[in-house]
Formats: structure tokens, C-alpha cells, sequence
């Protein structure tokens, strides 16, 4: 198959990119930036500099492509401040609205088989009933002030493509990303936090997150790319753990101190609500759809033995 990534010089499209390639499919490939065509070539895909927000270019780039599969996969993160979390992704949630669009403008008109979207379950269900939610969980209905663009962006997103009836709509909720190019790697900014003691765990650090290694997701993405259906796939490791777990054995793996615990009212004043939200109230969840209905199994079963690893 033909397959068309945007966003193929990010952390995921490094990773997606060859992989596709391997797997015997024809890859073109988005980058804002001249600079990165290069590199695209590199990984073994061709080549378009096309601006994600302008519905033109978007549309002549699918045009001249063709694809039979569109995998959106773009995001714009440049600094991460938990106490302006939607300022932080006012960018990202341009490229999960109008870029969305544009894509699915494209790819309809020249009638794309299936269309491959990002979205993330790292905090967006609901916080109520237990600790591990699925894809038919709904979602948070009231989340924390800081972060209602963020979830507004993900529910268009998510509602835009499985309710497009003209081609095969897959959402691909990721779980917390580490591994090569991430923010949990050496020299990212959370691992960089929590060497240097500044990610303390808050309040009760109840908080579930799941975890899953880019590699892991790059592989459910090519499965969903082969043989996914319509709807929403969880795409998460199988261990969720709350954060007071998870974070002390973070710390010990990379050689860093053991994390400070702040009381939550302490935590809300240095952090914010949404950080405080991330770190006592957010629900993790389950992969056993993707398992079961994609066939992906996660080669970092659990993020103990990939955080070590």
C-alpha cells in the first residue's frame, strides 16, 4: 500500500516510517521544514514540505500521492508548562482540529481506503468508577480548566474520523510515550525533571497512568494500517500503575534521587490543577482491544523492564 505520514520527522514518524518500509508499503512523508527532506529520504520515504494548517497545500500534497492510507500523526510541543497546559498545546490542538480537517478533505477527495489518527489516553477518561477504563468508558466531563481545549481538540479529532462513513476511521488512543526521541529518554525534559528531583509525587500519587515504548506503538500503528477496522484502540502497555509506583522506580532505574512526595494542596500551588489532576485523580487503560482485535502484542510488556531496559 501506499501510505501518506503526517508528521514523519517527529518521534513517532522516526519510528513508523522504516517499519512501513520493511513491511513492503510506499511511504511519502510530511516535514514543515526543508532542512528535514533529507532525513525522510533516509528512513526510506518520499519527501513533501507541506504547512499542516494550510488546506491547500495539504490538499495538493494528497493529490499528488494517492494514498490508499493517511496516518496523522502530527503534534507541536515545543515546551510543556503543566500550569498552562492548553497554551502549551494551543499548537497540537490546531493540528487535531483544522488539520484533521484538511486531511480528511484530502484524503475524501481522492478517496483514501483508511485514515489513521493520534490521540492519547494518558488523562482523558473520565475520573470516576475504577482505575482501568476502555475504549466504550466515556471520557472526562468536566476536566480540569487547564486542560478543556486539550480535550475539546481530542474529542473532534476522535469524533471527525470514526464518523467519516466514506473510508476506515481508526483512532489510536497512546498511552504515555518513552523510549528514543521522547520526553522520558535521556536529555528530555521529564526525565531531565525527575534526575533532578523537580517530579515530585502529589498528594496521594493515586493517579494511574499507562506507559508504552514508541517502538511498541509504532508496531500497533502498522497493524492498524494492515488490518484495522473502524473505531478507537487503546494502545498501552499492560501495566497501569498509579504514580507513587511508577515514579520511585523511574528514579532508581535512571540513577536519580528518590522523588519528593508534596502534600496536594502544596503540589496545586507550585504545579497547577492540571499536574495535580495527572497526579492524583487520571484513570489508566486497557489494550485488550488492540490485543485481541489487531493482534499487537507490545514487545515492553510492562514499563518496569522498558524503563530499565
Amino acid at each position: 500500500m501506499k501510505v501518506f505520514v503526517a508528521g514523519a520527522t517527529g518521534a513517532m514518524g522516526k519510528q513508523l516510517v522504516p517499519r512501513l518500509v520493511a513491511a513492503g508499503h510506499r511511504v511519502v512523508g510530511t516535514t514543515r521544514s526543508e532542512s528535514k527532506q533529507a532525513a525522510l529520504w533516509d528512513l526510506g520515504a518520499e519527501p513533501v514540505v507541506v504547512d499542516a494548517l494550510d488546506a491547500e497545500q495539504v490538499a495538493e500534497a494528497v493529490a499528488r500521492a494517492q494514498p490508499d492510507v493517511i496516518v496523522h500523526e502530527l503534534t507541536s510541543i515545543e515546551t510543556l508548562d503543566m500550569r498552562h497546559f492548553d497554551r502549551s498545546f494551543a499548537m497540537t490542538n490546531r493540528l487535531r482540529t483544522e488539520g484533521t480537517d484538511h486531511l480528511l478533505s484530502a484524503g475524501r477527495a481522492v478517496g483514501v481506503e483508511k485514515f489513521v489518527i493520534q490521540s492519547y489516553t494518558g488523562w482523558p477518561y473520565a475520573r470516576t468508577g475504577g482505575p482501568v477504563k476502555t475504549e466504550d468508558d466515556p471520557l472526562d466531563p468536566n476536566p480540569a480548566g487547564e486542560m478543556r481545549e486539550s480535550l475539546a481538540a481530542i474529542r473532534h479529532l476522535e469524533e471527525a474520523v470514526t464518523g467519516a462513513d466514506w473510508t476506515e476511521g481508526i483512532v489510536l488512543r497512546y498511552g504515555g510515550f518513552y523510549g528514543p526521541g521522547t520526553g522520558l529518554s535521556p536529555g528530555g525534559p521529564e526525565f531531565e525533571m525527575v534526575r533532578k528531583r523537580k517530579f515530585p509525587v502529589v498528594g496521594s500519587g493515586a493517579g494511574v497512568w499507562s506507559f508504552v515504548h514508541i517502538a511498541d506503538a509504532a508496531e500497533a500503528t502498522i497493524a492498524a494500517v494492515e488490518h484495522g477496522r473502524r473505531g478507537i484502540y487503546n494502545v498501552v502497555d499492560d501495566d497501569p500503575a498509579a504514580v507513587a509506583e511508577w515514579l520511585p522506580v523511574l528514579a532508581e532505574a535512571i540513577g536519580a534521587p528518590k522523588p519528593w512526595h508534596v502534600p496536594r494542596l502544596i503540589g496545586r500551588m507550585l504545579a497547577g490543577e492540571a499536574a495535580t489532576v495527572m497526579m492524583t485523580d487520571i484513570r489508566g487503560a486497557s489494550n485488550a482491544k488492540a490485543k485481541r482485535e489487531l493482534g499487537w502484542e507490545p514487545r515492553h510488556p510492562s514499563w518496569r523492564e522498558g524503563f530499565a531496559a
